[in-house]
């Protein structure tokens, strides 16, 4: 027999865990489902070596709540993983979350039941769950992707992806043989790279990698920002990124050489942020950008002391900020230590996986373990992971195979009662991700909470809203640099045309685009049914 709710949330990481939290605080049967052992998402999956989050972590927590802003202390600027998950163990066990979630549980299928207006959604330990709202917070990147490597199956040793680390596998003393260089790679390559035998790092794209600047918080600093904490939240929630620094004003092509140079390396020394803020028109304007470009590659030669690995790792061909602007905490020392093998796949295709090694165009490199840091399905993966079906017969994975579309990044037209947390259109990957969650969070259960008082049982986005809201977050997008580079921020259709996924029109914006649509009794979404 079917569970019945008001609302099931898929996901326990910090949306699902908030959104739980706050439909139950606004009255409503609420459960969640989560396919981990424990609370985290990203968190709980991403254990490998190296991994912490690229936002300062006072930022990069939880807003709602005062006083758990007060009573947790971070450690670090950017704090690790373990710190991280702790933190939202911290915050399930604060608010007595656990009762409600279903943990080591899949959901496998969710399909509209018409006649009831209720989803009958199903897990892969056979349980059903009939609700009236289905909320999707199975995050922006947590489907992973792997490479289509030649005879992969030849491999006799462990096999590891860095979003499903196995921390059981020993790497100390073994041959390495690592691919991928972005924010992940990057991260594990530090940490790898110390106890390894050999290091091989098989790379195709370089990415422009700032420094991360981390350093301990000291208890006379985190005194200092806890009054400013409320009106740096408030200010963060107005600008473009959600971050507490902005853009400084002004244009690098206006500056003389040695003004902006200063200004360039200041912003380098302020960590991961930094480089992008430097001017408010470096992602938009191609000149501009090229300062900031040239300035970071410049850096990366005088960090990187073999000059064919400098070469390697510069980027070119690309605007900086384009691709994600990834973080190093140790990778270019990593680079230069002599047990660090750099390969370049675009000059040395890789032709054959052994039993025991990598076999390139040009040589062959020793291999025990296989470590992929190849990146997700990103924004859309893990939705279309659950087989959903919609009104008459329409499938998710379907519907988005010409490109991911939903109307603000909440709710998907032919799908009523199904709600997507950052999803495509929103600005998500592109933003401070907690505080984009809290604002979703918060959005849906208002929009719950006034389908109650006014006895609405569905709402559903309209195709011409949806549409035109998709073809405004593309025509945004086409005003910056951003749709310059191949980069996983671009979906693509089944003819290969590329489909933006984020709203890069800002944070302030888009929120406010949102209350305008709910204070509109919900614009552009149909309502309807009377309990």
């Amino acid at each position: 027999m079917a569970r019945t709710h008001d609302a099931l949330v898929v996901g326990a990481g910090f949306a699902g865990l908030y959104m739980v939290h706050k439909l139950r605080l606004e009255g409503f049967d609420v459960v969640g489902v989560e396919a981990g052992k424990g609370p985290g998402g990203t968190w709980y999956w991403n254990r490998y070596p190296g991994a912490r989050c690229d936002i300062p972590s006072i930022e990069y927590s939880y807003s709602f709540d005062p006083e758990l802003e007060a009573e947790w202390r971070w450690s670090e600027r950017y704090a690790a993983q373990p710190e991280i998950l702790r933190y939202l163990e911290h915050v399930e066990e604060r608010f007595e979350l656990a009762p409600l979630f279903t943990y080591n549980t899949r959901v496998t299928e969710a399909t509209w039941d018409e006649a009831a207006s209720r989803w009958n959604v199903t897990t892969d330990d056979g349980a059903r769950w009939q609700v009236q709202h289905l909320i999707l917070a199975t995050g922006a990147l947590s489907t992973p992707k792997l490479p289509d490597m030649p005879a992969l199956e030849n491999f006799n040793g462990p096999v590891l992806h860095t979003a499903q680390w196995d921390e059981s596998i020993e790497l100390e003393g073994r041959n390495v043989c690592l691919f991928g260089t972005g924010s992940s790679g990057i991260q594990a390559v530090s940490e790898i790279a110390k106890v390894a035998k050999q290091l091989t790092v098989f790379q195709r794209t370089p990415n422009f990698t700032v420094p991360a600047g981390n350093h301990p918080l000291s208890d006379e600093y985190l005194a200092e920002m806890r009054p400013q904490m409320k009106r740096l939240r408030d200010e963060a929630r107005a600008s473009a990124l959600g971050w507490f620094t902005g853009p400084q004003p002004g244009s690098a092509k206006d500056d003389d050489p040695e003004t902006r140079q200063k200004r360039l390396q200041a912003a380098w020394d302020a960590g991961t942020t930094g480089l992008l803020t430097a001017y408010e028109d470096l992602l938009i304007d191609e000149e501009s950008n090229a300062f900031a470009a040239d300035f970071a590659r410049e850096k990366i030669r005088e960090l990187v002391h073999d000059k064919e690995k400098a070469r390697k790792l510069t980027p070119h061909g690309y605007p900086v900020g384009s691709r994600r602007t990834c973080t190093e905490t140790g990778f270019y020392d990593a680079m230069n230590r002599d047990n660090v093998v750099l390969v370049d796949v675009r000059e040395e295709p890789v032709e054959q996986v052994e039993a025991n090694a990598i076999r390139t165009a040009s040589a062959t490199y020793p291999a025990d373990v296989l470590v992929f840091a190849t990146g997700f399905d990103a924004c859309v993966g893990a939705v279309k992971a659950i087989d959903i079906t919609g009104r008459n017969g329409a499938k998710i994975a379907e519907e988005w195979a010409d490109g991911p579309r939903a109307y603000l990044g909440l709710g998907v037209s032919g799908f009523p009662n199904m709600f997507t947390v950052t999803g495509p259109g929103s600005p998500s990957v592109l933003s401070n991700v907690v505080l984009s969650i809290e604002q979703h969070v918060d959005w849906i259960a208002r929009c719950l909470g006034d389908m109650r008082a006014n006895g609405q049982q569905t709402i559903e986005a309209q195709p011409d809203a949806e549409q035109a809201w998709m073809e405004h977050t593309h025509e945004v997008a086409h005003q910056t640099l951003f749709p310059k580079a191949d980069s996983w921020y671009q979906g693509k259709t089944r003819d290969g045309k590329l489909v933006f996924m984020p709203y890069v029109g800002g944070c302030g914006a888009y929120r406010e685009k949102c209350d305008d649509v709910a204070a509109k009794g919900y614009q552009g979404f149909k309502l309807g049914g009377i309990a």
